[in-house]
Parts: C-alpha cells; structure tokens; sequence
C-alpha cells in the first residue's frame, strides 16, 4: 500500500528512537476523496493505536494506517531527501482525492477517474476543469468544461490532442474518441 523509501525508512527509525516504547508512525489522509483531501505523517503513541489500525512493518520501526484511509493510499509513496537546502520528507498519494478504481470496473468510472486523476490536475493550473457527463452507446466520451476552459480558444486543442489522445491510448479498445458537450460562452473567467 504505501511505499517508504530506504532513507524515509532511517530517518523514521532514527526519530522513533527518541520515543516512548511502542509509538508507531501514523499515516493518514484529512478529508479523504474530496478536493480538499491533504496526507500527513505523525507519531501515535501506544496508547492510541486503535484495534482496526493496519500496521505496516519496517526495519526498526511500524507504520500504521487507519481504516478510512485505507484505500486512499494505495500507492502512496513517501521519501526523505537530502541535498545543500537540507532535507525533506514528502509524501504522494495520487489516490487521496479520488479512490483509485478496479481496472475491470465499469467503463464510465474508469474514465471518470482517469480525468479527475491525470486531466483535472493538468486543467487546474488554468482555472479550468472537466466532468465525464456520459459514454454513448457507439463509445464517445461526452465532457462537460467548466472553469477556464469555457470559452477557452485552446479547449478544441486540449480535447483532440490532449484529453482524446491520452484517453484513447490508455483505453482505446474500449472508447472511440472524445466529445465536448459544452456550451462556450467566453468571458473574464476563460483562459486564454
């Protein structure tokens, strides 16, 4: 579930040391699967351990995770590097925001996952974003643009060889292309 690299491994290790026998790392995720999702790393002493906690072994010291959780981290990574600015623990959890889905569940939350997890972050920085609103029955993917991308002069561009273009390759036996359904209207809010 979580991968911790061999330094983040040490330097845990090494703070857990300075502890009260028994106190574990705990990893966690504030708000799991909205927008607003945020992971941390603290100490959970002994006493706190709940009976429902995964606990995950490591050399020197255990991690636990608690139940809600869970499926949130899955494929979480954390890492601890050094380099002239000093050091520095990060943790990524691409599925914190968004529960990562089964490779065999249904077509249309498949899709919708992928943009919410690899378009939306793109579109963002833009102030824009897109929803999955239906998959016709000849397998077109029909989206909605909201944000800056309404009324953006680049949304054709970002449809066709951005978001067609990844989606096709990643599912492309299964969807035909990709098809805008917004009505753009330009404005202070569009990019451009």
């Amino acid at each position: 579930m979580i991968q911790i690299s061999d330094t983040a491994q040490e330097h845990f290790a090494k703070l857990l040391s300075q502890q009260a026998e028994g106190t574990c790392i705990r990893v966690f995720v504030v708000n799991p699967g909205t927008a607003q999702a945020e992971c941390g790393v603290s100490y959970c002493p002994a006493e706190a351990i709940e009976p429902d906690d995964i606990r995950i072994e490591y050399k020197g010291f255990s991690a636990l995770v608690d139940k809600d959780s869970e499926k949130f981290l899955v494929e979480a990574e954390i890492d601890f590097v050094s380099d002239q600015m000093g050091s520095q623990l990060t943790l990524k959890a691409p599925n914190a925001k968004l529960r990562k889905v089964d490779s065999d569940a249904p077509l249309f939350e498949r899709v919708n996952y992928f943009l919410q997890a690899e378009v939306n972050p793109q579109l963002a920085g833009h102030g824009g974003e897109c929803s999955l609103m239906e998959i016709t029955d000849d397998g077109y993917a029909i989206l909605q643009f909201g944000g800056g991308c309404n009324g953006c002069s680049q949304v054709d561009f970002t449809l066709k060889e951005g978001i067609e273009k990844q989606l096709l390759e990643a599912m492309g036996d299964e969807l035909k292309g990709v098809k805008d359904m917004t009505e753009h209207q330009r404005g202070e809010h569009s990019y451009y």
